[in-house]
């Protein structure tokens, strides 16, 4: 029954091209499992083959949509990357067709519309295809996670490592080089934990980027908070480095401290000034008593120069502000009284 499924498929596409001769002949020596071929099954598989094993070169002219494209499509990003890709390296992913009707040269494209409209625009005339079994109707890719942001990371650092040039890297995915540097550089300065969370997530590379602002623990609480609200978006990470604490930043720099004096010069310093408070309050001792008994004969002699009206009168006209700090002595009873009058005359 085998035989004749495959006897059936080469009489039905016995007009295209494959893309690889050779790869896969059924009854041939390569059908063997030697070393003059690869290990292909021969006999009936336990699980059913979505596509059969042949690639073939389909004319694009064939090719039927099994959708509508987007108005405007061939403006977007997506679009002119894949452009740039196919221009750069070649079609990696074949189409995804199968054939409504075998008496008929059409084909119904299940998945690569944008593709096929990128080949049409470079010039080619035909498209790798994979035949989807009679019994599928739908593509596989609509059940296949796209490249997650890591994943494209790493890819791009396995290139590197063989040698492609960030040249080539950036027209293949029609960004400047900046860019493809962000994408090489992505997870440095993330901590391993939050990398394991962003493992099969699509983000832009400015979110790590702001993400490396904060510490581990941080970086961690962020991530989880993203994802819960399902939005890993820059504006959500630059909103999340905002209410971050500066001690869980590595942005802000720390206050830089005060220098701290060792304690023996703090006691040098102490003792020094013991020393002066000292030397100030025994000269202060030893003329407190003549200075105090100046004051109280100069406030006699001013407490009986101001009972005198016309000497008063006469200061007050001329001096008015001399007359108000002599008040101030001879009202006075105690320093603190004088230096609280003093104050008050002040304010």
């Amino acid at each position: 029954m085998n035989t004749a499924r495959q006897a059936t498929t080469h009489a039905t596409h016995s007009n295209l091209t494959e893309m690889y001769p050779g790869v896969y002949r059924p009854g041939s020596a390569m059908d063997d499992h030697g070393d003059d071929g690869p290990n292909l099954p021969t006999g009936p598989l336990n699980t059913l083959l979505g596509f059969e094993l042949e690639t073939y070169q389909i004319p694009l002219d064939q090719l039927l949509p099994s959708k509508k494209v987007p108005d405007g499509v061939m403006s977007t990003r997506k679009y002119k990357q894949i452009v740039s890709s196919i221009n750069e390296v070649g079609l990696i992913e074949p189409l995804s067709v199968i054939q409504p009707d075998r008496k008929k040269p059409e084909y119904l494209v299940l998945d690569g519309h944008l593709r096929v409209l990128a080949l049409k625009e470079l010039g080619m005339s035909v498209g790798p295809c994979l035949f989807a079994k009679d019994d599928e109707s739908y593509s596989y890719n609509h059940h296949v996670n796209r490249l997650s942001t890591i994943a494209e990371h790493y890819m791009i650092r396995r290139a590197i490592d063989r040698g492609v040039s960030k040249e080539r890297l950036a027209r293949a995915f029609n960004v400047n080089l900046s860019s493809i540097n962000r994408r090489i550089n992505l997870l440095e300065g993330i901590c391993p934990e939050a990398i394991t969370l962003l493992q099969d997530k699509q983000f832009t590379p400015d979110v790590t980027r702001i993400l490396r602002n904060m510490k581990a623990a941080r970086q961690v609480e962020a991530v989880e908070l993203m994802i819960a609200s399902n939005t890993i978006t820059v504006a959500h990470a630059e909103a999340l480095l905002k209410a971050t604490p500066p001690e869980q930043r590595t942005d802000v720099k720390p206050a830089e401290k005060e220098k701290k004096t060792a304690p023996i010069e703090q006691i040098e310093k102490l003792e020094k000034e013991m020393s002066q408070v000292q030397e100030k309050y025994q000269e202060a001792e030893s003329s407190y008593g003549s200075d105090l008994l100046n004051l109280v004969v100069a406030k006699g002699y001013l407490t009986k120069l101001l009972a005198n009206e016309a000497v008063k009168s006469y200061i007050g006209r001329h001096e008015p502000e001399i007359l108000i700090h002599l008040e101030l002595v001879v009202n006075t009873v105690s320093m603190e009284e004088a230096v609280q009058q003093q104050q008050v005359a002040e304010a």
